[in-house]
């Protein structure tokens, strides 16, 4: 899986060359998402920064997992990808309650 993780980051930066966002590696979102599918890797969270969108997303059949930043220009770049990936579930205090009792 190490080799998948490895060949969507090289395929990003080659389709980034010549789209740059700040030093990260960056493409059409189309384009990224197409190389995360080949991946085998699907969006697990998404979350707001502003007028960007970071997704997280991750394979089914192995512990990949990727980071990404969708532009307002439409661009998707690479944050982060490791391994490792466990979804967990451990359940979280409802907004507003401490964490105490977790942490104990």
């Amino acid at each position: 899986m190490r080799l998948k993780s490895a060949c969507l980051a090289i395929a990003v930066s080659l389709l980034a060359a010549p789209v740059q966002a700040q030093g990260l590696s960056c493409a059409p979102r189309a384009d990224v998402l197409k190389l995360l599918a080949d991946a085998a890797q699907s969006r697990r969270a998404i979350g707001l920064s502003g007028r960007a969108v970071m997704e997280m997303f991750a394979a089914t059949d192995s512990t990949d997992w990727t980071i990404t930043v969708t532009l307002p220009d439409g661009r998707m770049c690479l944050l982060a990808q490791g391994t490792a990936f466990d979804a967990g579930h451990e359940m979280f205090p409802a907004r507003g309650k401490p964490l105490s009792f977790i942490l104990e």
